[in-house]
């Protein structure tokens, strides 16, 4: 029988868990900062999104909105600001940015301790050294959607399509460390369908329209579907064909409501955990 996973749902339980620990706050209260720079209509949603989420929580936020035209260093400089400002705990730059401005050299200027988005080198680094740092929101997401639904990680087979810094990679590291034995395919992967098919957990990570169809799957496998893509329709629909797919499943996230949910909640993770770190 196949059980859906709703991120959603799991999502609630973590806020609520945050909501409870931040009520016992007797001093200042955590605080997310978010630069948007321009008004690309899905960061607009995105930032509203992470706005609410934090006033649901009890956490404090602050959006600061900057001309698409602004320059890399000008960005910078407002970045650097943000990093002495003791009242602020992480900070996030809502990507993508502007051609004109190198996404790398901005991550890089954020303070790793208040890098709750997980991609400064310093903390990818510590995600490799098996250190405590702060890890990207959607691969904490998954793991923690794994856990949650008692799904046994250690000893199984995952496959991982897709190897970018944001999600694949890092969701492989976290599987590894969870003692899986852990595959990752990608474009140049030959016999993709059939790799796919001895995994026990498949992670699909790729932003391809319903490219996971029930060939890839194994009976009873739990996957994982990270894809977030907009049809013909203008419907949301995932990297997987949930329907073709979905009978073959013990355990399936559905899109929408299934890792993208997560990730939210796992900034507020990120962001509470920041907030300790920086009080102690």
């Amino acid at each position: 029988m196949t059980n859906i996973i709703y991120g959603s749902e799991v999502s609630k339980q973590i806020k609520e868990e945050i909501k409870e620990e931040i009520s016992k706050i007797t001093k200042r209260l955590p605080k997310l900062c978010v630069i948007l720079v321009g008004n690309n209509p899905a960061s607009v949603s995105y930032v509203k999104g992470k706005e609410k989420a934090c006033k649901e929580v009890g956490m404090l936020s602050e959006i600061i909105i900057l001309e698409d035209t602004i320059s890399e260093e000008e960005l910078i400089e407002k970045v650097k600001e943000l990093n002495n400002d003791s009242s602020i705990d992480g900070i996030l730059v809502q990507m993508p940015l502007p051609r004109h401005i190198n996404e790398n050299r901005v991550i890089e200027n954020i303070d790793p301790s208040k890098d709750v988005d997980g991609l400064h080198p310093y903390n990818i680094a510590k995600l490799y050294l098996k250190e405590d740092g702060l890890v990207p929101c959607t691969p904490l997401g998954i793991i923690e959607l794994l856990k949650r639904s008692n799904i046994e990680i250690s000893g199984k087979n995952a496959v991982v399509i897709g190897r970018s810094k944001l999600v694949g990679n890092p969701v492989s590291k976290l599987l590894l460390d969870e003692n899986a034995t852990v595959t990752i395919c990608h474009s140049r992967t030959n016999n993709l369908a059939k790799v796919c098919s001895n995994a026990d957990i498949l992670v699909v990570a790729i932003g391809r329209e319903k490219f996971v169809t029930k060939e890839f799957v194994k009976d009873n496998a739990v996957v994982i579907d990270v894809g977030i893509n907009r049809n013909s329709e203008g419907k949301l629909v995932g990297d997987v064909d949930f329907e073709d797919v979905k009978d073959k499943t013990s355990y399936i996230t559905p899109v929408p409501k299934g890792v993208g949910p997560m990730t939210i909640a796992m900034l507020l993770s990120n962001t509470y955990k920041a907030y300790l770190k920086r009080e102690s």
